[in-house]
């Protein structure tokens, strides 16, 4: 049952639908809840359009940001084939940088799914919309607004998204230009939503057609790279626990877990110099660099003599 379980896991993990999906559900929920809990249209002049485009633009622009740095394949790409800080190691072929092209584009599909839910749904929703256009709409053609100065008029208009107290008279056009915004909020939406759906389609079109790979290619190279990160985590994971523990021995003269313990090694003043300054990464023409705070500082032959152990008496 749990090997069911986990192949059915790691096929929706796989699944682009299925993460597209759980994105744009999460992302309706955040919505939902920012509109309920924090969204107060403010209701003054000079102040609705800020704070209504504030709620529709920048939440959306933070979520296009996170969704490219919350990848860990943009950062592959950027350290590999767009990073010129870094000393080239090997040529990159035109094959690499097509292929590289064919990732960042689907990355930035991926980045797109939150972002443009967010616009389709608040302006579907129509609040943040009414908020920020509310102190332009025009009513000339209302009686009621004739003899009413621009100031007022704007005042008049800026409260209409709260739903103040207005005259029987103003209740109509209020009712009006709020479902003139909804209108106009709506088929916004509605329109972002169909070309967002039409790229969607030609953007996969010309990424089949224009990649150097053959469909089934195609399906190899991303399952290869799945796997690939995959196992790659895994012996990287155990070889550094191995690592580690074999410096901790070195240094400490056991290591967390030994049920007989005989001898412990004391850390010499030298020693605990040298692991205060770690050398992180091959550097340089270091043919071997340090990858932890332990480093390779302790002598072996050494360990005893150097700095003292004592010896466990059972």
């Amino acid at each position: 049952m749990s090997t069911t379980l986990n192949n059915v896991l790691s096929s929706l993990q796989k699944s682009g639908t299925f993460i597209n999906s759980l994105i744009a559900a999460l992302t309706i929920g955040g919505q939902q809840l920012l509109s309920s809990f924090t969204f107060r249209c403010p209701c003054h002049v000079g102040k609705n359009f800020y704070y209504g485009s504030a709620f529709l633009v920048i939440p959306a622009v933070i979520l296009l940001l996170a969704g490219y740095a919350l990848r860990s394949q943009m950062w592959t790409i950027t350290s590999e084939y767009c990073c010129s800080c870094a000393p080239p190691h090997r040529r990159i072929s035109l094959l690499e940088r097509k292929l590289a092209c064919l990732r960042f584009f689907s990355i930035t599909g991926r980045a797109l799914v939150a972002p443009l839910t967010w616009l389709a749904v608040t302006l579907l929703t129509g609040t943040y919309y009414e908020c920020a256009a509310s102190e332009f709409a025009s009513v000339d053609h209302y009686p009621v607004f004739e003899n009413v100065s621009a100031s007022k008029r704007e005042e008049i208009l800026a409260g209409f998204p709260c739903c103040k107290s207005a005259p029987s008279d103003m209740i109509l056009v209020r009712e009006e230009i709020t479902l003139l915004h909804r209108y106009q909020s709506q088929m916004l939406g509605w329109i972002l939503v169909t070309l967002a759906t039409i790229a969607a389609l030609v953007s996969s079109c010309l990424a089949r057609s224009c990649s150097p790979l053959t469909s089934l290619q195609h399906s190899y190279w991303t399952n290869h790279l799945h796997n690939e990160r995959e196992l790659f985590e895994q012996a990287s994971e155990q070889h550094s626990r191995l690592l580690i523990m074999q410096r901790i021995k070195k240094l400490f003269g056991f290591i967390p877990g030994d049920e007989d313990i005989k001898h412990i090694r004391i850390p010499s003043c030298q020693d605990w110099r040298d692991i205060s300054a770690p050398s992180l990464l091959c550097m340089g023409d270091d043919l071997q660099g340090y990858y932890s705070f332990l480093g390779d500082r302790v002598d072996e032959d050494n360990e005893e003599s150097k700095s003292g152990g004592i010896e466990l008496q059972p």
